[in-house]
């Protein structure tokens, strides 16, 4: 078979590339021609454009570049047209697969979609357009089943696959030597976005001369120079930072204050107790609370549908709430136990008795050998 898939961003050449691995398992006759990056390439897929081609985050981002954008569109659907491949397999990236995927359906290729577009979230009017255009939908959150039956789109959850990035990254962790020290570690993860860290982070720091017996280490977002976080960091002796070792740093930490978003779902699969942090401009969260129509913000509690970690938002966003958190998640065996359970739970749900990788390669087999 041969199988076209998309992926706009670090995280879909990951998931991207797992998915090829498991494909070629699968499917001994497997060609994979892709957009994505260097691990899908790295897993046998022939790279027609980098993923740091197509990244253009925000709106005047996207307005600016958009002649570049069209310029993609034009030269993906010609790529497409002219390689025929037996299927599309479009990995999140909304912005750009949705605009593909209306036109491959058009065009009579088989659609399939892999890690759903967080609808749910907001733009529920999507769903239509989704349910029109796409063949196969394979979701990895387990609630999205439910959501998407009601609006009589039946689709498959297949697990989640950062279970499996996780257990391969436990099975030899490296160490942080950037950090030496026998006190126990908390590490802070403040976000990617210079704006985000600047409401967030001095909170986060604010707390840490509270426990000078523990080490608190910052993970710096790998776009943002070390300049730009020395001024915060510098006026605490407890303090320290990594980059690009994020997933070592939960490797070693006791608990942890974390940003919403994946990086929460992460934290949980590393065991790691934590607190999830979000404070944005005042405008800017009265909109999106507006906007965004979810019980939590933190992946964790919405899988769960219950308060499995504390979301400290906006106005709750404080040293004083933050301390009082952290001293229960350091100190107090109950939480830790109840903790341990939620997360083992949530663990479970994610897997679905094996790897979201394997779970959707065979079920993309089995769809286009049994249309």
């Amino acid at each position: 078979m041969k199988y076209y898939i998309i992926a706009g961003e670090a995280s879909g050449d990951l998931h991207g590339s797992n998915l090829i691995k498991e494909l070629k398992k699968a499917d001994p006759h497997t060609e994979v021609r892709c957009w994505g990056g260097d691990l899908m390439q790295a897993a046998g897929g022939t790279l027609v454009k980098h993923y740091k081609e197509l990244a253009f985050m925000g709106f005047v981002e996207v307005l600016s570049n958009l002649r570049t954008i069209f310029r993609n569109l034009a030269f993906c659907r010609q790529d497409i047209q002219s390689w025929k491949p037996d299927t599309l397999i479009l990995v999140d990236y909304p912005g750009f697969n949705m605009r593909i995927a209306k036109w491959a359906h058009q065009q009579g290729f088989k659609v399939i979609y892999y890690i759903s577009p967080q609808v749910w979230a907001w733009k529920e009017g999507r769903v239509r357009q989704l349910k029109e255009n796409v063949d196969k939908m394979l979701v990895i959150l387990p609630f999205e089943k439910e959501f998407y039956r009601r609006w009589d789109f039946d689709v498959e959850y297949v697990g989640h696959p950062l279970v499996e990035v996780i257990d391969n990254f436990l099975s030899s962790p490296p160490s942080l030597p950037e950090t030496s020290g026998s006190s126990p570690i908390v590490a802070l993860l403040p976000g990617s976005r210079r704006q985000e860290i600047l409401k967030k982070l001095p909170v986060m720091l604010e707390v840490c001369r509270h426990f000078p017996n523990h080490r608190f280490v910052v993970a710096k977002a790998p776009g943002l120079e070390d300049e730009f976080y020395n001024d915060m960091l510098n006026p605490h002796p407890n303090v320290f930072s990594v980059r690009n070792q994020t997933y070592a740093l939960l490797a070693s930490s006791k608990a942890a204050c974390v940003t919403s978003g994946t990086a929460t779902l992460e934290t949980a699969l590393f065991g790691v107790p934590e607190v999830v942090c979000y404070k944005g401009s005042p405008l800017s969260y009265q909109i999106a609370k507006r906007l965004i129509k979810v019980k939590y913000i933190s992946l964790v509690n919405l899988i769960m549908d219950k308060l499995v970690v504390k979301e400290l938002i906006q106005d709750d966003l404080t040293p004083e709430n933050l301390k009082k958190e952290l001293d229960e998640l350091l100190n107090d065996p109950g939480r830790q136990q109840q903790l341990r359970a939620d997360y083992k739970a949530l663990k479970e749900l994610l897997s679905l008795g094996g790897h979201a990788s394997a779970n959707a390669a065979r079920s993309i087999v089995q769809f286009l050998s049994h249309p």
